[in-house]
């Protein structure tokens, strides 16, 4: 079994019950087509850099997966029918980047949530700085 991972894009208008729903029915999907679900991650609803679909956000999943190497054209053709999707990605995964990408749920996620606000306020204070003008 080869390790995939699938970022998928709802639609923006779901709940929390309606995207649970949806979860729930691709994660039977992926169990169908002889997968297993890995690592599920919600990063929810966020601005599309364009319009998908008439849509300018939507609810982001990401899911870390196995799958046998003939049934991601099956796969990706039943995501196409769903309706709550407006758009998906199916990538390839080595044994290093699946490692990678479960390794970093392990970790105390608060902690890399607050790096990751303390990082912005260094740049903005770096910014803010003035820049030494050329002789």
């Amino acid at each position: 079994m080869r390790s995939y991972q699938s970022v998928l894009i709802l639609k923006p208008d779901l709940d929390e019950g309606n995207v649970d729903q949806a979860v729930e029915k691709i994660t039977a999907l992926i169990q169908k087509h002889s997968g297993e679900v890995l690592r599920l991650e919600k990063w929810g609803k966020k601005r599309l850099a364009y319009k998908v679909k008439k849509n300018k956000f939507g609810y982001y999943l990401n899911i870390y997966h196995t799958c046998g190497a003939g049934e991601i054209p099956a796969l990706e053709k039943e995501y196409k029918l769903m309706d709550v999707l407006i758009k998906f990605l199916v990538i390839v995964l080595d044994e290093k980047e699946l490692e990678r990408a479960m390794s970093r749920g392990t970790e105390s996620g608060e902690e890399g949530e607050e790096s990751k606000a303390s990082d912005g306020e260094g740049e903005k204070e770096a910014k803010k700085e003035p820049v030494p003008a050329a002789s």
